[in-house]
């Protein structure tokens, strides 16, 4: 399956530009982050392909993929109040239905 995340993909910027973009800082030399990212952008990949399965729109809420400080790569959920909701309550009933998380 390809790509959700990527140069280009117009949903990165579908409302949500404030929420991804709210943790710029400074990079420090040396430190690998491009390493972190990838690893990140994988994982974010596969959480919005499981949102868009379950009927999510991205522009209202999706995985961004960032780095901490130190450059291990960071997924982070952006979207909107009401999706973050819906969300919410579909984890809560399948940890309810599974007992929990494994």
């Amino acid at each position: 399956m390809g790509k959700v995340t990527g140069s280009g993909e117009s949903w990165v910027g579908d409302g949500l530009d404030d929420v991804a973009r709210g943790d710029c800082g400074l990079w420090v030399s040396g430190v690998d982050y491009v390493s972190g990212w990838r690893t990140a952008r994988e994982a974010a990949d596969r959480l919005n392909r499981a949102l868009l399965g379950v009927g999510f729109e991205l522009s209202a809420v999706r995985a961004v993929a960032s780095t901490d400080g130190d450059g291990r790569g960071v997924v982070r959920l952006a979207g909107r109040p009401e999706a973050a909701e819906l969300l919410a309550g579909l984890l809560e009933g399948l940890a309810h239905d599974n007992g929990g998380a494994a």
